[in-house]
């Protein structure tokens, strides 16, 4: 008999209006990478959250080393080793890193708190694992990927042997991803066994001992992943094979939607500038897709574009008429939709109901009321099909409040109602963050959609594999500047990376055996 560090038998858990994990058994060894793989709502960041003591199950058993256990909050998970990155982190912004790393479990002497102690403990395990960080920055100061690093030092502080992470690449750079990979694999090789929540196929392939397949909240099957491919990891998942190519006729380019002229955004955390005299144009029935590392000013070129921040200098035009100066609404009649980069501070309200979100862009239109009363049963109609025709999926439909429902089907509402509405110009910046194949496949073919359609797509992203197959034109953004202008039928992405890292410019030879 196989010995597992941790088994979840027969479990069942319920909200109201589904069934989120449905009799689901799912076990680890130890030293064992384990991927938990499954659409967006199947069921995975619940089985993980009742694995952690934050949900109570109405059926089923947890052991551990082959004893049950019972875990009624994340203080029981813990004191049995079982710690958890979540996809939205758990931290508190206004306290300092070092703060948050030994929040609940801080040393202390007859009631007086050792910081030292405490502050060499978490800087030992920084230096020991490469997560590099700075112990007394605010966590509202520092990026995502700094933020994750303090998520997995809390694991760590605690001395957790067996390590949660929901999706744990979503926010992050290409870089960042690549350094937890490694992370992950160094913490299996010492004997720690790892449950790792992903949409990402080429990571399962590369890290993960064995992968489990949740669907619409079923078991589907547990494989061996070294004995498997992507296109059956995909099946199993989505129940229909999945096109990992992005279909697309020839542009059909029309006028100009889309004009910046010597755009120049300020920085709010240094003296530098951001954004650097900027200019391009996007045309009608065309795909521009804005390529950089992130940090090098596409987060504050992006809240120029759409109003959330003034630029010092420039101008921004939109079909012929400037908008550098208009309100955010006014920008969305004039024709722009923007599938915002941080869905929970730009994209929702996450305390309204999900048909309240749908319309948020819309809600003043006649459609939608009459002499400043919403015309309720009229919303609820629109969401209704907004929600059958994205395949957005909550517990009790329009009526859901958008808090409660997965990270990637609020990812999907914002897409629909961005898409939905009368546009010219789409920015659609990480549109497929948090989502998994089936519908990355679906959004694509959406953005696509648009541009036949002769609307402007402006797509900012940092998957490189999404830049070389959505886009027609590709322009990198290298420290606030654009450094180059390429074509994804002729370029490499080895040719990108140089870009991106500020190796090439246009204009500069490089040598080509250093290539």
């Amino acid at each position: 008999m196989e010995n597992y560090i941790v088994e979840m038998l027969n479990i069942t858990k319920k909200f109201p209006g589904i069934i989120a994990n449905d009799n689901i058994t799912l076990r680890l060894k130890k030293g064992e990478i384990h991927a938990l793989l499954g659409e967006n709502g199947a069921g995975k960041s619940t089985l993980m959250s009742v694995l952690f003591g934050l949900y109570q199950p109405e059926g089923g058993e947890i052991k551990k080393n082959g004893k049950i256990v019972n875990i009624s909050n994340p203080n029981d998970a813990n004191a049995l080793g079982i710690g958890m990155v979540h996809q939205h982190f758990k931290l508190v912004e206004i306290f300092t890193v070092l703060e948050n790393i030994i929040l609940g479990v801080e040393p202390n002497k007859m009631g007086f708190l050792q910081q030292k102690e405490a502050r060499e403990k978490v800087m030992d395990l920084s230096e020991k694992y490469g997560l590099k960080i700075d112990p007394d920055a605010l966590i509202e100061n520092i990026t995502v990927g700094m933020q994750q690093r303090v998520e997995i030092l809390k694991m760590l502080y605690r001395d957790n042997e067996i390590l949660i992470f929901d999706e744990p690449t979503a926010v992050l750079t290409p870089q960042e991803i690549k350094e937890l990979l490694h992370i992950m694999k160094e913490f299996a090789n010492e004997g720690k066994s790892i449950l790792f929540i992903t949409h990402k196929l080429n990571e399962i392939m590369e890290v993960a001992d064995q992968c489990t397949v949740l669907r619409k909240g079923k078991y589907i099957g547990t494989v061996d992943v070294k004995n498997t491919t992507k296109e059956e990891l995909s099946k199993m998942m989505v129940g229909r094979d999945i096109s990992f190519k992005v279909d697309k006729k020839e542009p059909e380019v029309g006028d100009v939607v889309l004009s910046v002229k010597n755009l120049t955004v300020p920085s709010k955390t240094h003296k530098n500038n951001a954004v650097k005299d900027v200019s391009f144009d996007v045309r009608a029935g065309e795909v521009v897709c804005l390529a950089g590392i992130e940090g090098n000013g596409q987060s504050e070129f992006v809240n120029a574009l759409t109003g959330l921040e003034k630029p010092s200098s420039g101008v921004i035009n939109l079909c012929g008429k400037d908008i550098t100066k208009s309100s955010i609404r006014q920008r969305s009649i004039d024709g722009m939709s923007h599938i915002p980069e941080d869905r929970h501070k730009h994209g929702l309200v996450l305390d309204y109901k999900l048909e309240e979100n749908l319309v948020l862009q819309r809600y003043w239109q006649p459609e939608f009321q009459n002499s400043g009363f919403i015309k309720f049963n009229e919303v609820r109609k629109y969401a209704e099909r907004l929600i059958d025709e994205y395949d957005i999926r909550s517990g009790k439909g329009s009526e859901t409040i958008t808090r409660s429902m997965s990270g990637g089907n609020q990812q999907k509402a914002i897409i629909a109602r961005e898409i939905d509405k009368e546009h010219e110009l789409l920015i659609a910046v990480q549109p497929t963050r948090g989502l998994d194949v089936g519908a990355i496949e679906y959004v694509h073919k959406q953005l696509i959609a648009r541009r036949d359609a002769g609307k402007a797509v402006f797509l900012v992203s940092l998957e490189l594999e999404e830049v070389m197959n959505v886009s027609d034109r590709i322009l990198v953004i290298y420290e606030g500047e654009i450094v180059g202008e390429l074509d994804p039928k002729t370029t490499t992405v080895q040719e990108l990376g140089l870009y991106m890292s500020g190796a090439k410019r246009d204009g500069i030879k490089e040598n080509k055996d250093g290539e």
